[in-house]
């Protein structure tokens, strides 16, 4: 594993961007200045977050979800021993 966090990664399962052992280490996320503790997918490269809306589900069961734009800084919660 790497110290730094992968430039994409998602929450849920089903993404290509899912990797379980990142998200089992812990990935704490900056945006703009501000700690971020509801992403559901981020992009470094791109710089956006996928974060939920309210308490609305889409009709197969999934959050629904915008993309915001600015500033991404991933970094680990605990550090690897």
């Amino acid at each position: 594993m790497t110290d730094t966090p992968p430039d994409r990664l998602a929450l849920d399962p089903r993404s290509p961007f899912y990797d379980a052992a990142m998200l089992d280490r812990g990935v704490g996320v900056r945006f703009n200045g501000q700690e971020r503790d509801n992403v559901e997918e981020y992009s470094v490269s791109e710089g956006w977050i996928r974060v939920q809306v309210g308490r609305s589900r889409d009709r197969r069961g999934n959050p629904m979800t915008i993309k915001v734009k600015g500033t991404v800084e991933p970094y680990f919660l605990v550090a690897k021993e």
